[in-house]
């Protein structure tokens, strides 16, 4: 990074004549000092006294779903280096806001977090992991905005009907849980994107004020649009309630985020209003639309808040929105992380300003007005001269100069510049400080390259961490958990819920010792659409052959599941999975089942044995060897069937709806072996083998996706030299570097066209080009076009290797 020591001191604008020799320095995308005659130049005033609204903050959810779900059993240095990251000033994203989801038991995109009370009056205020993230946020700024609101709840709320007294007592009960943990919520919504109620809102704030949370305030809300702050205009008890007019994806569902407006009536409220859910992007590629509508959405809007969706993606490949956030976390076994760019846009707002500081409406807008040359924003520090201006140039095609003019009381002192190249891929071209500024008569003079998003700031303290992340690697069988080891109400190491609540609580049946037990004792509230029974996942997508045992016992009529080589996974309709299912019902019957993510379940076998029961202990096991599928109920085998279909995954815990049941001893071990050198390569995606079209061995042949076959066309062996080889002599190969480039096989010679790594995330990265490959458009038809494409985490860009 680069410091003032190791740069020439500027000269500001207004020293020289402009036919002057320019004095400057290009750096970082930066050039500063007198502009050029050939530069027509920007004139912008930063004035301290205008008017403007104050910032909320800049943030992000976690929540929304499991998306933080492995950060907490991360190790030691990484977790914290994870958390600086996201949360400490001068380190990373620097977040100045962090809403969080009030666990339902119920999936809400990328998971389902755990309530606080299952059941009516039955409240563990140490559930879930959404507390200590809120405490590890807070410790490392204290000043950080903690938010809550619910996506979906337990059932027995208002028999169903959120809109109830049940769900005000119930966040009420989550306010008090909070102040157990030393946590003060600052803001408060209602049920996100399912509209709201003006009466709730009304009696929930009269119940805030009588339990004495006078100071949290509320956020409506929390959907598409503004009809909320129209409903306030009419409604004056209603505006005395909300403080907040919270609107998702206000710049247009994952668009670029060029436009950001508000509405007049929105605006007329007085009120302070956000853009309380944005983003939903790659953690790279949507650094761009970040930077846009950070900046946009106040200008364009006056939005004083802005919430990322999400903070992190801590959470499996398969999970679905397994790359958004500002950084991912997939692999706590092996410490692997990864910052995205999206960390460092947020970071040139947040490490520049402060919740308090005021927006300078006279000093924000778009660049020579026009929007295709980017924007800008300059906020003033409250009680102080020092000021940030942030400007974005993500559309423009040329070099800009922008002189700025100091006026209304903010200081003419150094100027320091840091910035992003977003168009960049390179880590080093993000979070960049350049040369300092030293004003002249209140004046200076930048030139801001095309793609860049800029800080100006007076204020000092910021930096760019410099903790790194470990390699990737593979979570190794035997793996076993006997879930003593935890506190009672946590969920069980990597076990990530995507339906009810799996967490540890004290053995029933006569047991000693803990368990882990599906709490979920009824249908929640769903906030999908879907009706998905509870279901949790463990492990890695590369395990192949293995045998899942576990002691399993009912608690009421219904049945349990054993899951196995679970891996791609649709979260929208209900939340169905590739993977198999070894179902046991209290009557005795058993089932051994496929599904897929379209739901489409097969009965691959069934029958019935003595009756299972309910409060008594059995074991079940399913052993995935090959396409030799085996089950086991207290060691004797009930059932083998021969199935090809699935052929990796995780494995997993489930019930039927409602239906509470324990588990122990879980046990993963391999069995079997790989097979020989060459195996099937499978999109993860399509479920479909990377296949060499028509069986050709002719130089040039093109390679697809088709169903999976035994093939001599389809067995691809990995080399000591970085190839995947076919036919013992053709090489994977693709022509050239660039994104849409189709792969083919070719004679082997050795180029880095044809050299790959295989990634631990099932990714295949081409050697010389840096991309991934990709199926075409994210197809899954026989025939499929397979290419090299920027890697985005995407299903269609993970193989599994047999």
């Amino acid at each position: 990074m680069s410091t003032r020591a190791n740069r020439p001191r500027l000269r500001a604008a207004g020293r020289y004549r402009a036919a002057a020799a320019v004095i400057a320095m290009v750096a970082a995308g930066i050039l500063v000092g007198v502009a050029s005659p050939a530069h027509a130049a920007t004139a912008i005033t930063i004035n301290g006294a205008s008017g403007g609204r104050v910032l909320d903050g800049v943030g992000a959810v976690s929540g929304g779903g499991g998306n933080s779900r492995l950060l907490i059993d991360y190790p030691e240095p990484q977790r914290s280096d994870i958390l600086d990251y996201l949360f400490k000033p001068g380190f990373g994203a620097a977040m100045q806001v962090m809403k969080v989801e009030i666990g339902g038991d119920t999936n809400s995109t990328s998971g389902a977090e755990p309530s606080h009370e299952h059941t009516r009056g039955s409240i563990n205020c140490n559930r879930g992991y959404e507390w200590w993230l809120m405490e590890q946020a807070r410790a490392r700024n204290p000043r950080i905005n903690l938010v809550g609101l619910a996506w979906g709840t337990p059932g027995w709320i208002g028999n169903g009907n959120f809109w109830s007294n049940d769900s005000i007592d119930y966040l009420l009960a989550w306010l008090d849980c909070a102040g157990a943990h030393g946590l003060t919520i600052d803001y408060l919504g209602g049920w996100n994107e399912k509209g709201y109620n003006v009466t709730w809102y009304k009696n929930l704030r009269s119940a805030l004020n009588s339990r004495g949370y006078t100071n949290v305030k509320l956020v409506a809300s929390d959907d598409f649009g503004w009809a909320a702050a129209d409903d306030s205009l009419r409604d004056s008890a209603f505006a005395g309630a909300v403080s907040v007019f919270g609107s998702h994806y206000v710049c247009g569902y994952r668009s670029a985020q060029s436009s950001c407006p508000s509405s007049s009536n929105a605006l007329a409220t007085g009120k302070a209003l956000w853009a309380s859910e944005n983003g939903s992007d790659d953690y790279n590629a949507g650094a761009a639309a970040l930077a846009r509508g950070i900046n946009r959405g106040y200008i364009d809007g006056k939005m004083t808040g802005y919430i990322n969706w999400p903070v992190i993606a801590a959470i499996t490949p398969n999970i679905p929105w397994a790359t958004t956030g500002v950084a991912v976390a997939p692999q706590p076994w092996s410490g692997y992380y990864s910052i995205g760019k999206n960390a460092w846009v947020m970071a040139q707002t947040t490490q520049f300003t402060a919740p308090g500081w005021r927006y300078l409406d006279s000093s924000s807008g778009y660049i020579g007005g026009n929007r295709n040359n980017g924007s800008y924003v300059a906020l003033r520090s409250a009680g102080t001269g020092d000021y940030s201006t942030i400007v974005e140039t993500m559309d423009a095609t040329a070099a800009q100069t922008l002189t700025f003019s100091l006026t209304g009381g903010l200081s003419t002192g150094t100027v320091h510049v840091w910035s992003t190249n977003v168009r960049s891929s390179n880590p080093a071209d993000s979070f960049v400080r350049g040369g300092d500024i030293t004003p002249s008569n209140g004046s200076f003079s930048l030139t801001v390259q095309p793609g860049y998003v800029y800080s100006i700031t007076t204020t000092t303290g910021q930096g760019k961490g410099a903790a790194t992340s470990p390699a990737q690697g593979n979570l190794k069988l035997p793996y076993s958990d006997n879930f003593d080891g935890y506190a009672a109400g946590r969920e069980a190491k990597y076990l990530m819920d995507q339906q009810g609540s799996f967490e540890v609580t004290g053995c029933g049946g006569g047991r000693t010792g803990q368990c882990v037990r599906q709490m979920s004792e009824q249908a929640p509230i769903f906030w999908t659409s879907g009706h998905a029974e509870p279901f949790t996942l463990l492990g890695d997508l590369t395990w192949r052959n293995y045998t899942v045992s576990s002691d399993v016992m009912l608690e009421k009529s219904g049945y349990a599941q054993l899951i196995g080589r679970a891996n791609t996974y649709n979260h929208q309709g209900p939340q169905n999975l590739n993977g198999y299912y070894f179902r046991v019902a209290d009557t005795g019957a058993w089932s051994i089942l496929s599904n897929n993510t379209s739901g489409n379940w097969r009965t691959l076998t069934s029958g019935t044995t003595s009756a299972f029961g309910i409060g008594r202990w059995h074991t079940l096991s399913l052993t995935l060897n090959g396409t030799a599928l085996t089950a086991a109920i207290d060691g004797t085998t009930v059932g083998t069937v021969s199935d090809s279909t699935w052929v990796a995954g995780q494995i997993g815990y489930g019930t039927g709806q409602g239906v509470t049941a324990q588990f122990d001893n879980l046990s993963i071990t391999p069995v079997g072996t790989s097979g020989g050198p060459g195996g099937e390569v499978r999109g993860a995606g399509s479920n479909r083998c990377l296949d060499v079209n028509g069986a050709s061995q002719a130089d040039g042949a093109v390679v697809q996706i088709w169903d999976c076959n035994g093939g001599a066309n389809q067995q691809w062996t990995p080399t000591a030299a970085n190839q995947l080889t076919v036919y013992g002599n053709k090489c994977l190969d693709v022509p050239g570097t660039a994104a849409g480039s189709r792969a083919r096989i070719l004679t082997c010679n050795g180029g880095t066209n044809q050299q790959w790594r295989l990634n631990a995330d099932g990714t295949i990265v081409g050697v010389g080009s840096g991309l991934c490959l990709d199926v075409n458009g994210a197809a899954t038809a026989n025939g499929t076009a397979v290419q090299i494409w920027t890697c985005n985490g995407g299903a269609n860009q993970q193989w599994i290797r047999s």
